[in-house]
């Protein structure tokens, strides 16, 4: 059993930055796979935003390429999603995902809000 623990969002205007963080409780070297979903208001499915697998580059969706920047730190159990230049778009809650022994495992999500 993984558990994720997202962190670090909020209300931030249009061109702004923001940092999530996602805290896994196992060691991360055990994870196939890491990922930054968005649900955006009225969707019901999850959009992805970065990934990345255990030894791999991170990948990117062409909407945040350039902006968003997918991390992880093994020695603090953390994967990080650095987000820049925001748009009114980006409105949605912010959802890690892990894969780990071929299981799928999910935070509880952060929201995050760009308005001005």
């Amino acid at each position: 059993q993984v558990q994720l623990v997202e962190s670090g969002g909020g209300l931030v205007q249009p061109g702004g930055s923001l940092r999530l963080s996602c805290t896994v409780s196992i060691n991360m070297f055990s994870l196939e796979y890491m990922g930054w979903f968005r649900r955006t208001p009225g969707k019901a499915a999850r959009v992805l935003d970065a990934s990345i697998f255990s030894g791999g580059q991170p990948n990117y969706a062409d909407s945040v390429k350039g902006r968003f920047t997918i991390s992880t730190d093994d020695n603090e159990n953390t994967i990080t999603l650095q987000m820049s230049n925001l748009k009114p778009e980006g409105t949605a809650v912010y959802y890690c995902n892990d894969l780990y022994r071929h299981t799928n495992y999910w935070g509880q999500g952060t929201q995050v809000t760009v308005s001005s």
